[in-house]
């Protein structure tokens, strides 16, 4: 009796999850709206901000949990790949994120909000996305650490040229490197400690199958606590927020044609262009959000429209899954003419 309960209990724990996949676009929208209403309604919302990073930690914890990492030394010596990362992100980006920003030149602060946003390539749920349009999610996993490098070293040369010194030092390294430290090096260690314990022991493949089935439930969290943390900042500004948002949607439509052109002149298989697509597009908007909270006044809109940012990504990952392997498709067998 006891293990027909259990198998009951798992039945329905399944089903569970297998809905909150099927259904994640509207639990994300709820999410959001219940952040909203937090940050709107409730006093002391802004506090929330102390929350970001231990939520996102754990929704990176969970999202690395799903990479096998026996497979990624062989990703991270695929020279080619991660030559046509860098090339796309830190030569051919930031050309479309200094055209797009040219639509809101004419306020400082969205600005340099677009441009901190769009010159930072994601490393968190980019892996998720990504492999449900079957793309090489361990590869991107495997240049997470790179990207996280290049754009740290790199971000204050772009601001510097294309905004001058005053966007150079409004850059401080600290939560750059908090946020490496937290939201990348802990939850990577954690996962792959996570799963050299479940090759010996039933408890570490129980805790994988639970954050596994916590995948849509975490999203939903780290978007409720963002979206309530700038809740009231944002309904200040609406109308400047509203300037950002063709902004950063056009983005997502330049940079599917040209992260998947790049892919093929590097010669990429399939599944590998598929992921250079998705690192294009996608953006770091949530883990730059302590660097975003550390700028002087004059640019405070930067946290919102960090977020303003991830929620046009968010709809565009949804449309990604389904645009990125119709745009990138697997070639059509050929057929042998019968003798």
């Amino acid at each position: 009796m006891a293990g027909t309960t259990d198998t009951a209990e798992d039945g329905a724990g399944q089903g569970l999850v297998a809905w909150a996949d099927r259904h994640q676009i509207a639990l994300y929208v709820l999410a959001i709206a219940a952040g909203v209403a937090i940050g709107l309604g409730v006093p002391g919302s802004p506090g929330l901000e102390v929350a970001i990073n231990p939520v996102l930690a754990t929704l990176l914890y969970a999202t690395f949990l799903g990479i096998p990492f026996a497979a990624l030394g062989r990703a991270a010596r695929d020279g080619r790949f991660m030559a046509a990362v860098l090339v796309l992100n830190f030569v051919l980006v930031p050309g479309v994120a200094y055209g797009l920003s040219r639509f809101v030149a004419d306020d400082p602060a969205l600005l340099f909000g677009v441009l901190l946003v769009l010159l930072t390539p994601c490393i968190d749920y980019v892996i998720v996305f990504s492999g449900l349009a079957g793309a090489a999610s361990e590869r991107l996993l495997a240049a997470s650490p790179l990207l996280m490098l290049a754009q740290f070293l790199l971000l204050p040369v772009y601001l510097f040229l294309f905004i001058g010194p005053e966007g150079l030092g409004v850059v401080e390294p600290a939560p750059f490197v908090e946020a490496f430290l937290v939201l990348i090096v802990a939850p990577l260690t954690a996962a792959a400690a996570t799963q050299a314990l479940a090759r010996r022991h039933r408890a570490g493949a129980r805790l994988q199958e639970l954050m596994h089935a916590l995948m849509v439930p975490l999203m939903m969290a780290t978007l409720a606590v963002v979206v309530a943390s700038q809740a009231q900042l944002a309904s200040g500004a609406a109308g400047q927020l509203a300037r950002v948002v063709p902004v950063f949607a056009g983005f997502l439509l330049v940079m599917a044609l040209v992260g998947s052109l790049t892919g093929r002149v590097f010669g990429l298989d399939v599944p590998t262009r598929r992921a250079l697509v998705f690192s294009g597009a996608t953006r770091n908007g949530l883990v730059i959000l302590p660097l975003a909270l550390a700028v002087p006044a004059s640019l405070s809109l930067a946290p919102a429209i960090a977020i303003t940012q991830t929620l046009v990504e968010l709809i565009g990952m949804i449309v990604y899954v389904r645009l990125v392997p119709a745009l990138v498709p697997h070639p059509r067998p050929t057929r042998t003419p019968p003798s």
